[in-house]
């Protein structure tokens, strides 16, 4: 069965060439995933089993379920 309560983001680059990156969950956090993205181009992403945390480098807005931000 399908988890439903599983937490999205998303990103919208405000820039050319911002960074998403997924990072593992366990003892050794590592790179997983990464993907670039180009100026108003969205991506939604999702926290699994094996993403614990996404960074993003570059200017983005970033909407979560606790509010929207952006990393000017």
């Amino acid at each position: 069965m399908k988890d439903t309560k599983t937490d999205f983001i998303v990103i919208k680059a405000l820039e050319d060439g911002v960074n998403v990156i997924g990072l593992t969950r366990g003892t050794n956090t590592k790179f997983h995933h990464t993907e670039k993205l180009d100026k108003n181009e969205i991506m939604i992403a999702q926290f699994t089993e094996h993403t614990s945390a996404v960074k993003i480098r570059g200017k983005a807005l970033i909407q979560t379920s606790n509010g929207e931000m952006s990393n000017e």
